[in-house]
Order: structure tokens, then C-alpha cells, then sequence
């Protein structure tokens, strides 16, 4: 009977269950969407969850970028 189930055609959600939002960058951390597009997810159609999609590899390097922590801070 499994095989009767009706599937919907949808990108799933890039969700890795990391999910915090990195407080400069208002982006989460693991999937990268912005708290907007998390919260809007299940009602965006399937033109705008590929839209977003695509732009989500862009954001990575916005959190990888190093800090300079105290030494960066402390004049030599």
C-alpha cells in the first residue's frame, strides 16, 4: 500500500540541527537562512525554497571569517 502514497515534489529543508543564529550575521549556523526564511519555510513555494537554495553556499564564508580575539586587541 506504501507504494500508493501520494509524495509532494518539494525541496526539503536544508535543516542540520544545528540550529543557532549567529548574533552579527542573523543567519543560522548550520543551514545558513536567514530566522525569516527558517520561519517561512513550509509555506514558500517550490520557485522560492530553490531560490534560496542556490544563494545558501554564498553565506558560508560570512562565518568563517576569523576574529581577531584579545591578541588582536592587545598592542604590542
Amino acid at each position: 500500500m506504501t507504494e500508493n502514497v501520494w509524495k509532494r515534489d518539494e525541496i526539503q529543508s536544508p535543516c542540520v540541527k544545528l540550529c543557532v543564529v549567529h548574533p552579527e550575521e542573523r543567519i543560522c549556523v548550520g543551514c545558513y537562512r536567514s530566522i525569516d526564511e527558517i520561519s517561512a519555510w513550509s509555506r514558500l513555494t517550490h520557485e522560492a525554497r530553490a531560490e534560496i537554495m542556490a544563494e545558501l553556499p554564498s553565506r558560508a564564508p560570512r562565518l568563517q571569517k576569523r576574529r581577531g580575539g584579545r591578541s588582536a586587541r592587545v598592542s604590542g
